[in-house]
């Protein structure tokens, strides 16, 4: 990776999938829902949502909130929701630094959660539950979660919550058993791919933060087709991106042309699948782009 690197003129991998904050793009839908995040648990709201499909960032918005937020807050995190109510409430418990042993019952540990949270809010700090992958987050544990919301002194909700969510999330949040939860959700946000304006925007975005001091390599056909192939959902984008740029340092190449995002899009099952992109691969260049990818160690995993 160190040659690729040095190839591009850049100091760090630009289109890694580990969700960076150092990398977040605030264009338009993102930026709307960072700031409709801030605003919210500025005011106290109890419940806030932001859905997103598969790849849209969510992950990473979750976190620059919590980088940004700063005092008077708290930050509790939630990365795997898939838990039962007991589970759910020793997680918490285990965020907020309670002191909570296994053998520990049930009325005791909400007793302690509770004590704890008081204690915060007479410090003047407030607490902001942050759950990536609501979806996925069994409805008794939702309940349970509810609950918890509930407690509160006579000028302000102890615990707020942001979820975050696939779109399965709305639809768990239709069933009747959790409408109580449901009304409570004051602001929400659903996040939309980027645009093609914002997809090459985000692309030198990213370059930059990874130190790109001089020509962005990408010429613009090749962002059109990334664009185009990558439907404008982030985590598409950083894949074809990245799998350009190998093929194009593969090749000896210092830009990154149509050529280049085509072994890419031919190396990538999710979009190959679709059988228009191959109208566009006759097999010589296909033969190529398999070329490249034995070029460099462990292809383009």
């Amino acid at each position: 990776m160190a040659l690729y690197l040095r190839h591009f003129g850049l100091e760090a991998a630009p289109f890694s999938l580990t969700p960076d904050t150092e990398f977040f793009f605030g264009y338009e839908a993102h930026q709307e829902a960072l700031n409709m995040l801030l605003v919210a648990l500025r005011s106290g709201e109890g419940f806030i949502k932001v859905v997103g499909e598969v790849g849209t960032g969510k992950t990473l918005l979750c976190r620059t909130l919590m980088r940004r937020l700063g005092e008077p807050f708290t930050l509790a995190f939630v990365p795997n929701p898939m838990l039962n109510p007991n589970a759910l409430r020793a997680a918490l418990a285990s965020e907020l630094g309670i002191d909570a042993p296994r053998n520990l019952g049930q009325h005791r540990l909400l007793e302690r959660i509770n004590h704890r949270l008081i204690e915060l809010a007479g410090q003047g700090w407030q607490v902001v539950v942050c759950i990536d992958e609501a979806q996925t987050m069994p409805l008794e544990t939702l309940e349970a979660l509810r609950l918890l919301t509930n407690l509160e002194t006579e000028k302000q909700k102890l615990l707020q919550v942001v979820l975050f969510g696939q779109p399965e999330l709305d639809e768990l949040l239709d069933r009747k058993g959790v409408r109580q939860l449901r009304q409570r959700i004051t602001f929400s946000h659903r996040l939309r791919p980027l645009d093609r304006p914002g997809v090459a925007q985000y692309v030198e975005h990213r370059l930059r933060v990874a130190g790109l001091s001089g020509p962005n390599p990408f010429r613009s056909d090749a962002l059109r087709l990334i664009a185009r192939a990558s439907g404008g959902i982030p985590r598409r984008v950083n894949i074809l991106a990245h799998k350009a740029l190998l093929a194009a340092y593969g090749l000896g190449d210092r830009e990154v042309g149509k050529r280049h995002v085509r072994m890419a899009v031919a190396d990538t099952e999710e979009l190959r699948a679709s059988r228009r992109w191959w109208r566009w691969w006759p097999l010589p260049a296909l033969a190529l782009a398999l070329g490249v990818v034995a070029l460099w160690p462990g292809g383009f995993a």
